[in-house]
């Protein structure tokens, strides 16, 4: 089976190989208190860990929608594209519009043990086709870990975090689709491509 791979998904890929190989290296100190995972999740975050918005692609002026969540976080969702590969990739950035840090709630990492074992992502996060009566969970790598965003657990106040979600592609025909994320409001996407 072949697979073509956006840039964003071959970055995703290779910041995962080398996420991996960071975790066996410092996984071989035999430490066994479970802290290899940490420099995975940070790692593998190469759209949401950091504060360079500049590695946003895609990013238009108005959002496609807007997810309001707990204490003033809120997700713009700022493009939703189809792939020739059969995803779909949902960028955005989450924001903090509340006048103190929040911490990032743990119910958006959803609560899948394979998800979970990895680190906080945005792995509770699917895409609903109504048409299609389809629901539609966050793609993961063979090793169980989201192909989403990862590591991020706090917002300052103020701050905007860049975020990305990958999906299975609905249909061809599907072209709206509801964006739901534990704790956020819904939210009605159009894909494009």
């Amino acid at each position: 089976m072949s697979i073509r791979f956006t840039a964003m998904a071959r970055r995703g890929a290779v910041a995962l190989l080398v996420t991996a190989g960071l975790a066996v290296a410092t996984g071989c100190g035999g430490g066994g208190d479970g802290k290899a995972d940490r420099p995975q999740a940070s790692a593998s975050a190469s759209k949401g860990g950091g504060s360079n918005p500049s590695a946003q692609e895609g990013q238009s002026e108005t959002p496609l929608a807007e997810l309001k969540g707990t204490d003033g976080l809120l997700l713009q969702v700022t493009s939703a594209q189809r792939d020739s590969g059969g995803f779909v990739t949902v960028n955005g950035d989450i924001k903090n519009d509340g006048a103190n840090s929040v911490v990032i709630p743990a119910q958006v990492s959803g609560d899948e043990t394979e998800i979970t074992k990895h680190g906080f992502s945005l792995g509770g996060a699917t895409l609903v086709d109504s048409k299609g009566k389809k629901r539609y969970y966050v793609l993961r790598d063979t090793d169980g870990r989201p192909l989403t965003s990862t590591g991020i657990t706090n917002v300052d106040a103020g701050q905007t975090i860049p975020v990305f979600m990958q999906f299975p592609a609905p249909p061809a025909d599907t072209t709206e689709v509801t964006l739901q994320l534990p704790t956020f409001s819904s939210g009605t996407i159009k894909i494009s491509g």
